[in-house]
């Protein structure tokens, strides 16, 4: 790889963590997520979210966090086309007891099995693909 190549990979990898890091603050503003919740789903301190929202710090490529936001994006992509864009039930949703998840969404999705059982429950009730 040649020094272009890997100047291009870094900005592209730059990039990748600001929109990752806009979509997480924006699904944290929309579904009305507080500094803990959204720490405790992407693993960081309540701090940390605050200068993730603030616009002083980026999710880091490559990190367990970074992953962790990658599939909240999931879930909130799988929530937004179950309950057909309707904002308000998807809000709902998250907050409500689910029967099959035997838990509030909002609770499981703070541990890593949690979210990732969350996102596989949402993509099997959507359907193949």
């Amino acid at each position: 790889m040649g020094v272009q190549d890997a100047v291009r990979a870094e900005a592209g990898a730059q990039e990748d963590t600001r929109v990752l890091t806009e979509a997480v603050r924006r699904i944290a503003e929309f579904w009305n997520l507080s500094n803990a919740e959204l720490g405790g789903v992407l693993g960081l301190s309540a701090a940390t979210v605050s200068r993730l929202r603030n616009g002083e710090r980026t999710l880091e490529s490559g990190s367990k966090s970074f992953e962790l936001a990658q599939f909240l994006v999931r879930l909130f992509r799988g929530v937004d086309a179950l309950m057909g864009s309707d904002d308000e039930a998807a809000r709902s949703w998250l907050r409500s007891d689910n029967r099959f998840l035997e838990s509030r969404p909002i609770d499981l999705i703070q541990r890593i099995e949690g979210l990732t059982r969350t996102c596989h429950y949402v993509d099997t009730m959507r359907g193949p693909s």
